[in-house]
């Protein structure tokens, strides 16, 4: 029993290691807080992809109660410890965002034009703002066909795992 408990003391002690080299990267002030806005990317730098509303919810519970635009490591490290060890907001995997694709494209050509993503990524489900929607497009759309590759941009865009 006892390797057990030491096995999860080591986890726990390197995931908070990877969460405080994430966090000083944005504490500017070196006074253990981070812009509020930063918190997303220091997130996902983790390996984590919350929605934007799970990371509004994540936000809410590290604030402090009257919020000062900051976030202090102290709160920030027992939610985000939990999140990894719970292994919430995983990537999704290759195979799901190929057949997410493949239900955009039913005459399957492989390929999506610019306007038909604009329309699905700003109609549909959780609308990108406009800045999402000119980064994707700016990563995903190939300047010459003005379409999307969906299974080059998908492999471009999972996150290798180990």
């Amino acid at each position: 029993m006892a390797d057990e408990k030491d096995r999860e003391e080591i986890i726990v002690a390197e995931f908070h290691k990877k969460i405080k080299e994430a966090f000083e990267v944005f504490d500017h002030e070196s006074n253990n807080t981070v812009d509020v806005r930063e918190i997303g990317t220091i997130i996902r730098s983790l390996g984590c992809c919350p929605t934007e509303g799970e990371l509004h919810d994540l936000i809410a519970e590290v604030e402090e109660e009257e919020p000062t635009g900051y976030i202090r490591f102290e709160k920030f490290l027992p939610v985000m410890t939990e999140i990894l060890l719970e292994r919430r907001y995983r990537p999704i995997p290759e195979d799901v965002l190929l057949r997410a694709f493949e239900v955009l494209d039913p005459a399957k050509r492989g390929f999506l034009t610019k306007d038909e993503l604009i329309k699905y990524m700003t109609e549909e489900g959780e609308p990108f703002s406009q800045e999402e929607m000119e980064e994707m497009l700016s990563a995903a759309i190939d300047p010459e066909s003005n379409s999307i590759h969906y299974k080059d941009y998908i492999t471009m865009m999972v996150i290798d795992e180990n």
